[in-house]
């Protein structure tokens, strides 16, 4: 690749799945910060910084309600855990990065994982920089979006009452693929008892963080169970 316009072109295909995703999905994050009353610098800063995917529409509730610290720190440890794996497996791709390791660690969102680790660089195409605009391309998309959302939910005037259900829907999509893309559904099963379980314990306000502990625990106890049972579904 001689320029920056050939990479550019060779990376795009790539990252237009996540394109068309974090489109809609940033436009429904703008118009709900900007519903609780933030401007659209905060949809851009939340955006730029936060950039976590399903823990930026957690941080809209927790701004609303006040900034606390330890349980922001606590929540987003917890619903983010997943990130620590990618992290440890990305250690040997990452290595010989240089000046931008930082922002390839902090742009790694599952969608970006996903590419890395599926595509093949492009011939002629060095791995760090095609590693690098996959990164930027996705959180440029996601910036986008939540612009674009921000906007539309500053100039037009509509019931945004039960918008904050976007991230409850996120969700429920998300275990409806987890389901449907894997035989083995017993971490599914932990998770969906855990969080029942400590809905009842704990209450509506309070049974997030300790379902996530419980989550954690269980799998990794059941971890055995849960490597024997995947090796017996992928026979079948």
């Amino acid at each position: 690749m001689k320029n920056i316009k050939e990479e550019l072109k060779a990376t795009f295909p790539h990252t237009i799945p996540v394109f068309t995703g974090y489109i809609v999905l940033g436009t429904a994050y703008g118009i709900l910060l900007n519903s609780k009353g933030y401007s659209l610098l905060w949809v851009i800063l939340t955006s730029m910084f936060i950039y976590a995917g399903s823990m930026q529409f957690v941080s809209v509730s927790l701004l609303s309600l006040g900034f606390n610290p330890v349980y922001t720190f606590i929540m987003t440890l917890m619903v983010n855990a997943r990130h620590l794996f990618y992290g440890i497996s990305m250690l040997t791709k990452y290595r010989g990065t240089g000046k931008i390791k930082p922002y390839l660690i902090f742009g790694l969102t599952d969608e970006t994982f996903s590419i890395l680790c599926s595509t093949k660089t492009p011939e002629g195409m060095k791995e760090n920089h095609f590693m690098l605009l996959i990164t930027l391309m996705n959180h440029l998309y996601w910036i986008l979006g939540s612009i674009i959302g921000g906007v539309l939910g500053s100039l037009i005037e509509f019931n945004t009452k039960g918008i904050d259900f976007v991230l409850t829907a996120l969700f429920v999509v998300i275990f409806i693929n987890q389901w449907k893309s894997t035989k083995n559904h017993m971490p599914v099963l932990v998770g969906v008892g855990a969080s029942i379980l400590c809905r009842i314990l704990f209450g509506a306000s309070n049974f997030i963080i300790p379902s996530m502990i419980t989550i954690l625990l269980s799998v990794t106890i059941l971890q055995k169970q849960i490597e024997t049972r995947n090796e017996t579904c992928n026979l079948r």
